[in-house]
């Protein structure tokens, strides 16, 4: 769980100065201060303007903004301006406990150098950037302002919003509680999104210190993290499949540091995803190990989501020799600014899931489990996949019922059919040949002359064999 934390001065002057265009890019032109006037902060803060300094993260640098700076504010996005057919109302998360919805994105989100156009918006105060849905989202592959065991179905006032206008995502938690505690008091925070990778945490009400959150119902939370999923085949079990979740890398900011009126803003750093030939990959100094595989025609560090598509291609083995095939083209300008940074240490934690059915090893965690469910029936592309071989049997019998039922259907209209044109037509074909080989129901009978009425003859039975023998009077 340590990293390599280092602080740049500079980095990024151009990007945080650019904060008022990015502003008038979301369609507000002013904020309300009179919104924040009527928040008052908790005796023994710190009442000087304060800005941290940026923090290397190794994927991000964030910067913490204290409540007295001008900029926490102008990060907050006042929602209410917005226009009203944008702004959304959650109407399931806004009235359940431990719930989560799929949310479409009208644009690409870079998260990690990875570009995502669907995120998970749980109640609990995090956002799910993952593919793979199980029962522990809060393990990794999140964003989260403030993970906590928030419920906002214990008040009529708590709402979860969120609002797209094209070139950012806004996600808010309006006044929510704490389940297991919530004389502490209501939330009320967001998380902006933005399309060039920017991620802002906005933080309107903080009623108690972060620090005095029981984590013990839930995972207390703040910052990012990132997984890739590998899947293993169990050969004693065939058709059965285990996945195993790593995490790669994980931001964790000072909980100490989120107060009323407090922002943070996180900046991606250039990662080896940006770059498309093999060039500038292998030339790149931007702090990771950056190597190029000509099967895939990838750039990587060998660290990100399609870790299984580089291992199973053979990428590692390419990657030694760092020589690419063609002339190294270095015209090819990087996505951001470059910094050579010191080589870091990847540290995993592993979230195994079999069966749909989740094993946690988190060594630094409580063991507190998440039951935060997926509402499929959402309307926001609710239903989420998972090619599981049990899902795949299932399917497959599925679609055999339904030929099984098809080819029956079939044979009985046939028959019906067939049996409509032979009584119509006695004399084809057909009908002949059923009514030759039909069993005789009677016995043949031989008719012979009697002595009585001359209109009736005395009957009597013989083999069927033998034919009939009817008399001249009949």
């Amino acid at each position: 769980d340590s990293y390599v934390s280092s602080h740049r001065w500079r980095r990024h002057s151009e990007s945080l100065k650019s904060v008022d265009t990015n502003r008038a890019s979301m369609g507000q032109d002013s904020l309300e201060p009179g919104g924040f006037t009527d928040l008052l902060l908790e005796e023994g803060h710190d009442n000087t303007t304060q800005i941290e300094e940026d923090t290397d993260h190794n994927y991000y640098t964030s910067r913490t903004y204290g409540p007295y700076d001008s900029t926490s504010r102008d990060l907050w996005v006042n929602i209410d301006q917005m226009e009203k057919d944008k702004v959304k109302i959650h109407g399931i998360l806004s009235n359940t406990h431990r719930q989560a919805a799929r949310v479409n994105l009208s644009f690409d989100f870079p998260f990690y150098g990875h570009f995502l156009r669907e995120i998970t918006v749980a109640t609990g105060g995090f956002i799910y950037t993952g593919e793979v849905v199980h029962r522990m989202l809060t393990a990794t592959q999140y964003i989260a302002p403030l993970m906590a065991n928030f419920d906002p179905s214990v008040s009529r006032n708590s709402t979860v919003r969120y609002f797209d206008n094209g070139t950012a995502l806004v996600v808010q938690w309006d006044h929510v509680h704490l389940q297991d505690n919530y004389n502490l008091g209501s939330f009320t925070f967001q998380a902006t999104l933005l399309n060039d990778g920017r991620i802002i945490f906005g933080y309107k009400e903080i009623p108690v210190a972060v620090t005095q959150i029981s984590s013990t119902n839930h995972p207390v939370k703040v910052g990012l993290s990132d997984a890739f999923v590998v899947v293993h085949r169990i050969q004693q079990i065939p058709n059965v499949r285990r996945r195993t979740i790593y995490e790669y890398h994980r931001v964790e900011l000072q909980m100490s540091k989120i107060t009323n009126l407090s922002a943070v803003e996180m900046i991606p750093l250039p990662t080896c995803l940006q770059f498309t030939s093999c060039g500038p990959c292998v030339t790149a100094q931007i702090g990771f190990n950056c190597s190029w595989c000509s099967k895939l025609q990838r750039c990587s560090s060998g660290f990100d989501r399609h870790r299984q598509d580089w291992v199973d291609s053979g990428c590692p083995e390419e990657s030694k020799d760092k020589i690419c095939e063609k002339n190294i083209d270095t015209t090819e300008t990087p996505l951001y600014s470059t910094t050579t940074l010191l080589p870091t240490t990847t540290r995993f934690r592993v979230l195994t899931t079999t069966r749909g059915s989740t094993t946690s090893h988190l060594p630094t965690s409580l063991p507190t489990e998440d039951d935060t469910k997926i509402a499929l029936h959402l309307k926001d592309n609710g239903a989420s996949t998972d090619d599981s071989a049990a899902e795949k049997k299932g399917g497959t019998l599925h679609a055999g019922l339904i030929v099984g039922i098809l080819v029956l259907v079939l044979v009985v209209a046939a028959a019906i059919l067939v049996t409509v044109y032979m009584y119509h037509h006695p004399t084809s074909a057909a009908s002949l040949f059923f009514i030759e080989r039909r069993p005789s129901r009677w016995p043949a009978m031989k008719f012979r002359r009697g002595s009585g009425h001359p209109a009736y003859a005395e009957v009597e039975p013989v083999g069927e064999k033998e034919g009939f023998i009817v008399s001249e009077q009949c």
